[in-house]
């Protein structure tokens, strides 16, 4: 059964195809296409084929309006022919295709400088699927270090790990503490810190800690966490009980914007307890999905023992992944998009993606019915609330409002000790032009009239106005 579950299959009935789809169909007629929900029993020809799965993708939202996604939506045509042209590539099989390989090792080697390791040509990396299968990389090697360094005092499995990190994590560390068995101990949100605060991460740590996770780039408000902060309250821990922490940065969005437009922030491989540090090359990256980075600051970081290797393809090819088999296209893209953009270009696609996010917060909060969480001067990412005189509607109204008008504009409440806030997030991307920004504020402020006029907020379930669950 689909995880996914939509409405209830109604009694089996054939689509309907236009016979202008295409050649005729050499067993009469084409008036039906093949049920929805069984194999058809024979084949049809292409271009039919296409134009029904075509005719079907039309009714998704459009994805340069999704105001909610993180993930890039738009590249130059010369990329997309690049992807095509290698989207049958197997990317594990590196003695099959060696430039590809090469490629990757060339964005690894970019990312480590890029990231300030002390040696790049020493840091070891890896791209994946996304930010989420880099963090469970980054997450057990982790676990496999700190089985290492206790390997004397525990037996196996006697004693259960724990991860320290912000309640507002994505939950990809979540799935990695249930599927590895490991303790999440988050540190709530307080007031209005909607983020980790480093003396209380250095207060869950214990002699069974493997790590704490800082967010640069926290999905619920766009902020940065304070990841020298972090290690600063880590160093002191270490003073005082001999606790030595490692710390993970997941970057999956800052780790592609700070090094460009916040040069002087120190949150990188610079700190030296900084062991490890993920990103998606697909979110602030600026490649299409799905493409992500894990580096670790040397060998020492990950352990050996967690690396396979097989030649059974042909070669002796070391891998570290959960995924075997992959496209190569995104990292032929990635590669393209380092080359294409350079330093400066990346300084200048993110600090104009950042200027619109101000200026669309700033616009926002001038309409007077909202109140700012966040400006988007950190991540181009501002949340905001209904103001506290705001009592005719709710966030969730806005966010189906705006849906009527094809933006999509996620509303959610925040998580302990926060539930009590309902917050819009919107999320600036490369190609969210200030054109569209312009459009988009239009819009919110043709619909405000009418809601003002409400007696009250229409769906008193959060969340079920929009459907959207973070």
């Amino acid at each position: 059964m689909p995880l996914h579950k939509g409405p209830e299959k109604p009694d089996e009935r054939p689509m309907s195809v236009n016979p202008f789809f295409g050649e005729a169909n050499p067993v009469g007629g084409m008036t039906e296409a093949p049920p929805k929900h069984r194999l058809p029993d024979a084949p049809l020809p292409p271009m039919t084929a296409y134009q029904v799965v075509h005719d079907e993708l039309m009714l998704d939202g459009n994805a340069r309006l999704n105001l909610a996604t993180f993930v890039t939506t738009w590249m130059e045509p010369q990329a997309g022919v690049l992807m095509a042209e290698c989207r049958d590539k197997n990317m594990i099989d590196k003695d099959e295709y060696p430039r590809t390989a090469e490629l990757e090792r060339r964005c690894v080697a970019m990312l480590a400088d890029l990231w300030n390791a002390p040696d790049p040509s020493s840091a070891v990396g890896c791209s994946t699927t996304g930010s989420s299968e880099a963090c469970m990389l980054a997450g057990m090697a982790l676990k496999r270090r700190w089985a290492q360094r206790n390997a004397d005092r525990y037996p196996a499995g006697d004693v259960r790990p724990n991860l320290i990190m912000g309640v507002n994590v994505q939950v990809c560390w979540e799935k990695f503490c249930n599927f590895w068995e490991v303790e999440a101990r988050l540190v709530p949100m307080e007031g209005e810190r909607f983020h980790l605060d480093p003396q209380a991460a250095a207060e869950l740590c214990d002699e069974n800690t493997i790590g704490v996770v800082g967010i640069l780039g926290s999905t619920f408000d766009g902020s940065y966490e304070p990841i020298a902060d972090l290690c600063s309250a880590l160093d002191d821990l270490q003073e005082r009980t001999g606790l030595d922490i490692p710390v993970h940065v997941d970057g999956a969005s800052g780790a592609m914007v700070a090094p460009f437009l916040d040069q002087d922030l120190v949150w990188d491989f610079r700190l030296p307890r900084v062991a490890s540090i993920n990103t998606s090359g697909h979110k602030y990256g600026l490649v299409y999905p799905g493409v992500g980075w894990a580096l670790w600051r040397d060998k020492e970081a990950l352990p050996e023992e967690l690396v396979f290797r097989v030649n059974y393809l042909g070669g002796d090819m070391p891998t570290f992944a959960l995924n075997f088999s992959r496209p190569g296209a995104q990292v032929a893209a990635q590669y393209y998009t380092f080359l294409r953009l350079g330093r400066e270009g990346y300084r200048s696609v993110q600090q104009t993606t950042r200027n619109v996010a101000r200026s669309i917060a700033d616009r926002v909060e001038a309409l007077g019915d909202f109140r700012l969480l966040t400006r988007g001067d950190q991540l181009p990412v501002f949340a905001f609330t209904t103001a506290p005189e705001v009592k005719a509607f709710d966030v969730f109204d806005v966010s189906r409002r705006l849906r009527e008008r094809g933006w999509l504009v996620p509303a959610y409440t925040f998580p302990p000790h926060r539930e009590d806030l309902s917050v819009l997030r919107i999320v600036c991307r490369n190609g969210f032009s200030t054109d569209l920004a312009d459009l988009f504020l239009d819009d919110l402020s043709q619909l405000l009239p009418e809601l003002r006029r409400q007696d009250g907020p229409l769906d008193q379930e959060r969340g079920a106005a929009t459907g959207f669950h973070h």
